[in-house]
């Protein structure tokens, strides 16, 4: 049983400590984050595949270096894009929670579900241009290592999609955000990226 005693920040910052069996169930208990922050994990996972298959065609490939250190930098933002996201969910809960039966504006939920639509936007963002470097890894990288590329590529794009369409959830009574037309965006341009490094395995 999970220790109903981790609070979902918690949980966030222990991921990089678990075990994946224990890290399968705290994602499936009541005390787990959101899933903005699932995709900023699974973001992250495809920027270390990124980096490692940079790292070792550096041989091979001059930019090697380079994309490692960038794929790098964009793993690091993952963590506490995943924290920040799992406290706006909980926020956007509790005030849609407080919310009901309420008529009229509310100037306060309108900041918590403007925050809570910025952060997967930011998670979208950044893991489209984790799958950008993943397609350049599947094209210029060792051929041996290929696939790891194509994976860093897919699973990008995985995360990319389940954050962008929480953005439109988030948005979803609003008209004309241009929040809504950035992820979408970030959505097409991994959507791109993914297709191209499968497409080059074929």
């Amino acid at each position: 049983m999970v220790s109903t005693s981790y609070t979902c920040l918690a949980v966030i910052d222990d991921y990089l400590d678990l075990k994946l069996a224990e890290f399968l169930e705290r994602a499936a208990s009541e005390q787990a984050p959101g899933a903005g922050s699932v995709a900023a994990v699974a973001i992250a996972l495809a920027a270390s595949l990124v980096a490692k298959v940079a790292r070792r065609s550096r041989d091979s490939w001059t930019d090697g270096a380079g994309v490692a250190a960038q794929a790098l930098e964009l793993r690091s933002r993952c963590p506490s894009l995943a924290r920040d996201d799992a406290d706006a969910w909980q926020q956007a809960l509790a005030a849609l929670g407080s919310a009901r039966g309420r008529h009229g504006g509310d100037a306060e939920l309108r900041r918590v579900l403007d925050r809570a639509a910025d952060l997967p936007l930011a998670i979208a963002e950044t893991g489209a241009d984790v799958a950008g470097l993943a397609l350049l890894a599947a094209e210029r990288g060792e051929a041996s290592l290929r696939g790891e590329a194509v994976a860093a590529a897919v699973l990008a794009h995985a995360g990319v999609r389940a954050a962008a369409h929480l953005v439109v959830i988030n948005l979803a009574t609003r008209s004309a955000d241009e929040r809504t037309e950035r992820a979408g965006r970030a959505e097409r341009a991994a959507a791109s990226a993914a297709s191209g490094a499968l497409a080059g395995e074929r």
